[in-house]
């Protein structure tokens, strides 16, 4: 079954649910007025390397290796023939690099095969490329072509949860549950602000609770004092 299928198993959600979702939302706006993503890119295949190599590391790492990466090889073309070895040396440090290398190198001969190097805007086709999964396409989907999509990380589960928007874990049930609160036209605004907010104040370990705009609507009860 297409994942897609999610949607129509969930619940809908309540007046007063989508009430909170719209609140929540208005204020991170509010917050964060202008947001993108802080990887640096010139088109959509940039893009697509610069997600991928972005777990698990900074996106201010990445935007020091990206420059080297496609001076060497500037087409998926020319990455898909490059000798992995090479490529371990310039993206060793983003981490994980072996596997990155392997996950870039095959994407961008699926790309070279299968789309004549050209990134298509469908999250059904994007998911199919080795390496990219649905946060990565949304990114894509959403920085690169401006189609509505909603990406999640661990930032976004992590607000989504304490914020009572949804109990799940899952990240393609999370993608669902804000996709079923927000209208489409607002899908774009919904990653980016999330993240920078899980990375500014809702952190990991230790949450910055106290002066949060979002205090009176976060239900999450290890709530940190000033």
């Amino acid at each position: 079954m297409r994942r897609s299928g999610y949607r129509h198993r969930m619940p809908e959600p309540t007046t007063e649910e989508r009430r909170n979702a719209r609140v929540i939302l208005n204020r991170l706006k509010k917050q964060y007025p202008e947001i993108s993503t802080a990887l640096e890119y010139v088109d959509p295949w940039h893009l697509l390397v610069a997600t991928v190599l972005s777990a698990q590391t900074t996106d201010a790492n990445v935007n020091r290796v990206t420059p080297v990466l496609f001076e060497k090889w500037p087409t998926p073309e020319d990455l898909a023939a490059a000798d992995p070895e090479a490529v371990e040396v310039v993206v060793y440090s983003t981490g994980y690099y072996r596997q990155k290398t392997k996950s870039i190198i095959a994407l961008a001969a699926d790309l070279s095969e299968r789309y004549d190097g050209e990134v298509p805007d469908e999250l059904d086709e994007l998911i199919t490329l080795r390496g990219v999964g649905r946060k990565t396409a949304s990114v894509v989907l959403a920085e690169a072509f401006g189609i509505p999509a909603i990406a999640v990380d661990t930032h976004v589960r992590r607000v989504s949860n304490r914020l009572g928007l949804t109990t799940a874990s899952d990240p393609v049930k999370i993608e669902f549950a804000l996709r079923a609160l927000y209208p489409e036209r607002d899908w774009e605004a919904v990653s980016m602000r999330f993240i920078q907010f899980g990375r500014d104040t809702c952190d990991a370990k230790k949450p910055r609770c106290f002066g949060c705009s979002l205090a009176d609507r976060c239900p999450y009860p290890d709530k940190t004092g000033p």
